[in-house]
């Protein structure tokens, strides 16, 4: 965090980087939490499948968060093939960059059991968006 906020060229994967890490930490079982893991996911489905841009993702998050929904549970993985101490290893911004991208990729897909479900809401989202 430390690099990104003291460099833009760090900075420009760091709602992905924070989208990662709170889906590698989904907390216990209250509504704030479930919402935040639904919530993080949802924004790594529609960067890393779906393709929206910031400003929608950001939209469509937002649209999410205006009403206390209930959101279920989703039991995370075991494990992950990546962490955030994994990109301590980058020394330049291209390193760094690739690092957090593969970390979001690799976390995505440990994901997997719930992948239908969180499309869905991903995607819905992005139509409640573009409706407007």
């Amino acid at each position: 965090m430390a690099r990104e906020f003291g460099n833009p060229e760090w900075f420009t994967e760091h709602r992905l980087a924070v989208d990662t890490y709170a889906s590698q930490h989904p907390g216990d079982d209250d509504r704030r939490q479930r919402q935040s893991a639904a919530l993080h996911l949802i924004a790594l489905c529609q960067r890393l499948e779906l393709g929206a841009d910031p400003r929608t993702r950001l939209e469509a998050t937002r649209n999410l968060t205006a009403t206390k929904r209930e959101w279920p549970r989703l039991t995370a993985p075991p494990s992950y093939p990546r962490s955030v101490v994994d990109l301590l290893r980058a020394s330049s911004a291209q390193e760094y960059l690739a690092a957090v991208r593969e970390w979001a990729a690799t976390t995505w897909e440990a994901w997997g059991e719930h992948h239908e479900l969180i499309r869905g809401w991903a995607s819905d989202a992005l139509q409640a968006v573009r409706r407007g």
